[in-house]
């Protein structure tokens, strides 16, 4: 399988997406600002520690009287456990505080990217896989919380303790300790930024892959049942081990070169320590420092070094933070292809009038869809649409709701370009009988109410009712309260079909498009629910997009759609008298129709 490595991060990226992240921060700011003070306070505890430690060492090595030893040491000891109690204490305080900080930036990370997703265009979804979406928000999100912490709970902790440390060094024991420490210091960072800058392109390859893999199961998953008809479990198995496969020799090298990375940081810390030891040491011989100078100043460097030798997993932490988070800063930076204009209006329906006028449209631009498509609908009407599969049908319903713009010619409501108001107060103005008709993994009453959801119960029963859904309902052990499963696979097609049918009747929308409304249901259910469907059409214009011609016979107009351009208008009986396409159609199935029978 064909590999692309993704280039490492740029730092200016990685600072702009930082400072992005920071607005999620910035709401609680004050919490910031005093969990940073007691962070500060318990890295001066943390740091004065090694001091006492000292003078505890010199008392007792101190040539005085065994009552004073005793007096000074213990003094000495109690107020070294008293700095290792508050140097605690103010880092379970500045981990408390932030919590909220940390929690509530999350939620608001997680809230912004749900809301951007559902304002991206349909093909933005139709491009993407669930699973890869799913992964994606998932480990974006988390990354903030992970930025978070590695930031504020070892970077800056980490930053702080070394200048403390540099400053005792340079003030108590001259220049040549810090010079040793800086220049270990400096190394130690340099490798670990180029070197780690290196070997995050094997990272970035497997987020990739793992994106892949996942998409590839949850788009099986979604699609169990096809791959139970063809017996192709072992296509979907082999295609999602072949993205784990790459995935693992991903995870192989990274696991390498971190390990030759981690060599490398505790060759450079173990040489710069052994340095200043092997100094100190000298200089104890000679009566230039104490031995509780030396205590000192090994406490210190464990206490600089051990955070600085974690350092290096800390900065892979948050490249790997960095890398996720990109991928959720890149979709909130991404422009929905559909937009409402600065200055739209929300669309008020007097009359609900439908116009079509001139409308041309393509997914891409080699294969145009609609060619110049041209029709009225008048208030009250009901337009049926038919012709062949692929001439263009459903295209109508998706511009009509604005999930793609016109690519020239426009389409009013009302007198009104759809393009000129808000894409909520057209829908809002619309409702839709789909083909295929998805639901949530919710109650039958939660489907059923999702069409306006401040509708009553018995507002449900009665659009239920109307749809020929009331029997099957109070058949159910769990009645309206029934969970209907994922995608709505526990109901028939013809049930969802019903579901969706009195769902347009609870919203009572002024204009309703039925695409291909009956295509799931049985001939003797179609008949049952068209006077409910014809209800629903008499309170409201309506364009039907239609297969069977059976249910469009008493249409205001139909129109004949045939590779995007309407080749024939007029009701049924005159088009079954042109002796065209529509009659070819019409005799076809009612041919099909006296086979079944």
């Amino acid at each position: 399988m064909h590999r692309r490595l993704e280039a490492p991060h740029s730092n200016r990226r990685d600072l702009q997406n930082l400072a992005k992240l920071s607005t999620y921060l910035w709401e609680y700011r004050g919490r910031v600002l005093i969990a940073l003070g007691f962070l500060l306070l318990a890295k001066f505890a943390t740091v004065a520690v090694p001091l006492v430690l000292k003078e505890i060492i010199n008392t007792l090595d101190a040539e005085t009287t065994e009552q004073k030893v005793l007096t000074v040491a213990i003094g000495f000891v109690a107020a070294y456990g008293a700095l290792r109690i508050a140097s605690a204490a103010f880092k379970e305080l500045r981990d408390s505080l932030f919590a909220r900080v940390r929690y509530r930036a999350m939620h608001r990370l997680s809230t912004s990217v749900l809301t951007k997703l559902h304002r991206l265009s349909l093909a933005y979804h139709l491009e993407r896989r669930t699973g890869s979406i799913s992964s994606d928000l998932n480990r974006g999100t988390n990354s903030l919380s992970s930025i978070v912490n590695l930031l504020v709970f070892n970077i800056v902790p980490t930053i702080a303790e070394f200048l403390l440390v540099a400053v005792i060094l340079f003030g108590g024991y001259g220049w040549t300790y810090s010079v040793v420490v800086a220049i270990t210091v400096a190394v130690y960072v340099v490798f670990t930024l180029l070197f780690s800058g290196w070997r995050m392109q094997f990272r970035h390859e497997m987020n990739r892959l793992e994106s892949q893999a996942n998409g590839r199961a949850v788009d099986s998953l979604l699609n169990y049942e096809t791959v139970k008809y063809f017996n192709n479990e072992p296509l979907e198995q082999k295609a999602y081990d072949g993205y784990l496969s790459d995935w693992s020799d991903a995870g192989v090298k990274s696991q390498i070169t971190m390990s030759s990375l981690n060599f490398g940081q505790t060759a450079i810390v173990t040489v710069g320590v052994t340095l200043i030891m092997m100094i100190a040491a000298k200089e104890v011989t000679t009566d230039t420092i104490t031995l509780g100078d030396i205590v000192l100043i090994n406490a210190l460097m464990l206490q600089l070094f051990v955070p600085l030798n974690a350092l290096g997993v800390v900065y892979r932490g948050l490249q790997y933070a960095l890398a996720d988070m990109d991928l959720i800063i890149k979709l909130l930076e991404k422009t929905p292809e559909i937009q409402d204009k600065p200055n739209a209006k929300a669309l008020s329906i007097q009359q609900a009038g439908l116009v079509f006028d001139d409308v041309h449209f393509a997914y891409l631009p080699e294969r145009p869809i609609l060619k110049g498509v041209s029709f009225r609908v008048e208030p009250g009407q009901k337009v049926a649409v038919v012709g062949p599969s692929g001439s263009g049908k459903s295209t109508l319903s998706r511009l009509l709701f604005r999930f793609y713009d016109v690519d020239a010619g426009s389409i009013q409501v009302d007198g009104v370009d759809i393009r000129e108001c808000t894409q909520a107060s057209l829908r809002a103005q619309l409702g839709v009988v789909p083909q295929d008709t998805v639901m949530f993994n919710e109650s039958l009453q939660y489907n059923l109410q999702y069409a306006n959801t401040d509708a009553s119960l018995d507002d449900v029963k009665a659009a239920a009712k109307a749809a020929n859904l009331d029997r099957f309902i109070e058949q159910l052990p769990g009645g309206y309260d029934t969970i209907v499963g994922e995608r709505g696979l526990k109901l028939s097609g013809g049930e969802k079909q019903r579901v969706a049918i009195a769902r347009v009747m609870l919203k009572a929308p002024p204009i309703i498009v039925f695409d291909e409304a009956t295509s799931s249901l049985d001939t003797q259910t179609e008949k049952v629910i068209l006077d409910g469907l014809n209800a629903a059409a008499e309170r409201a214009t309506s364009l039907v997009i239609a297969h069977r011609l059976s249910t469009i016979v008493d249409a205001d107009q139909i129109l004949v759609l045939d590779e995007g351009v309407i080749v024939e208008r007029g009701d049924h009986d005159s088009l079954l008298n042109q002796q065209g396409l529509y009659a070819k159609l019409w005799f076809m199935q009612q041919e099909t129709n006296n086979d079944s029978a």
